[in-house]
């Protein structure tokens, strides 16, 4: 069957090319019926429109720039997969293409924006794991090119993004932790420069000092975002003389680590020593034992990047695109009671290991 063009749905419907152009971009021009009439007669006749002509008339490249993380291994990790699979739904919802990014280092990353911008090849950005002070923020904000961060910057007021509250999650998680008995709390982190990371400690120690617990140095280790990060850093966690009775960690791959590393002493993930991570990614489930964690929905999360910024490139204010979620804890059975069978978690609670 011959493709339907833009001439023979003018001449179906007995009007001008430029009438029927115009009212399938929604110009200001062109009534509401005369663009229900044009749309109703293009789902008709199965009129699809020709991508170079429509960026043409729109003035729009209709496609968005994803930004990697600057990791080698972001585009396997899952986090990364499960946002991109939502970003894509967004915008396949106008047949818009979605660019993936994936620089080497922050210099070439601010350098590959740049060019990007002025290319002209596509009409948005969206970028992620914002540092405290970011320089592509900075860059995007004064050239006034759409964008949209998932995340925030430490000051976080002029432009759009989308987050989840890191902070209260973790203390969330400090408090479910301390419910259950435990009193000595590890936590596996990663370099604080990262936005995220900073707000997640400032949870873990605003849930020790809500519980009466003081803040102890040698229980925080940092680590790379994955899972030989977190195995390292647990281990070294737990080698301590009065190792924790838990660990919380950064994100769910450090805590899928830090199972293999309580296995590697010896000791039972969720039974001996708890562990809670961050993130809710598919995997976790499939860890052993099944990871708990305080899930964020990432391909929601992926989605909902997607509207805000078709939003805000169709002329919307970026700062009334500013969102923030709260993350939900999913227990499965990586944590659990403070095993007290072990002598230093008796010499915590003051019994004697021979009562």
């Amino acid at each position: 069957m011959a493709r339907v063009s833009l001439k023979d749905l003018a001449r179906h419907l007995g009007v001008a090319e430029g009438t029927v152009s115009r009212a399938l971009n929604n110009y200001p021009d062109i009534s509401e019926a005369t663009r229900a009439k044009v749309r109703a007669a293009a789902d008709e006749l199965g009129y699809r429109p020709n991508p170079t002509a429509r960026r043409l008339a729109t003035g729009k490249a209709e496609a968005v720039a994803y930004f990697m993380p600057t990791s080698r291994s972001a585009i396997s990790t899952p986090f990364v997969s499960q946002l991109l699979q939502g970003l894509g739904d967004a915008l396949a919802k106008r047949s818009w293409d979605l660019l993936v990014v994936q620089p080497n280092s922050a210099e070439e990353e601010l350098e590959t924006l740049r060019k990007l911008v002025s290319s002209g090849k596509v009409s948005g950005v969206v970028l992620s794991r914002p540092a405290k002070v970011d320089a592509r923020i900075d860059f995007l904000r004064k050239s006034g090119f759409p964008f949209i961060v998932h995340g925030r910057a430490k000051d976080a007021s002029d432009y759009a993004w989308f987050d989840i509250d890191s902070e209260s999650a973790f203390v969330s998680a400090v408090d479910h932790l301390c419910a259950l008995g435990h009193q000595r709390i590890g936590f596996v982190g990663a370099p604080t420069y990262q936005n995220f990371v900073q707000d997640r400690l400032n949870g873990y120690k605003k849930g020790l000092q809500a519980n009466g617990l003081p803040y102890a140095p040698d229980l925080v280790s940092v680590a790379e975002l994955t899972d030989e990060g977190g195995e390292r850093a647990s281990f070294d966690l737990l080698s301590q003389p009065n190792p924790p009775t838990a660990l919380l960690c950064v994100n769910d791959v450090q805590a899928i680590g830090a199972l293999a590393a309580i296995r590697a002493k010896g000791l039972t993930p969720g039974k001996e020593v708890s562990v809670i991570g961050y993130d809710g990614i598919w995997m976790g489930r499939h860890a052993n034992p099944p990871l708990t964690t305080m899930a964020q929905p990432q391909a929601h999360s992926g989605r909902e990047l997607g509207d805000m910024l078709l939003s805000i490139i169709d002329g919307g204010n970026p700062k009334d695109f500013q969102i923030l979620r709260q993350a939900e804890m999913v227990r499965r059975k990586s944590d659990g009671p403070v095993w007290v069978e072990q002598p230093h978690v008796q010499k915590i609670l003051g019994r004697n290991e021979h009562e």
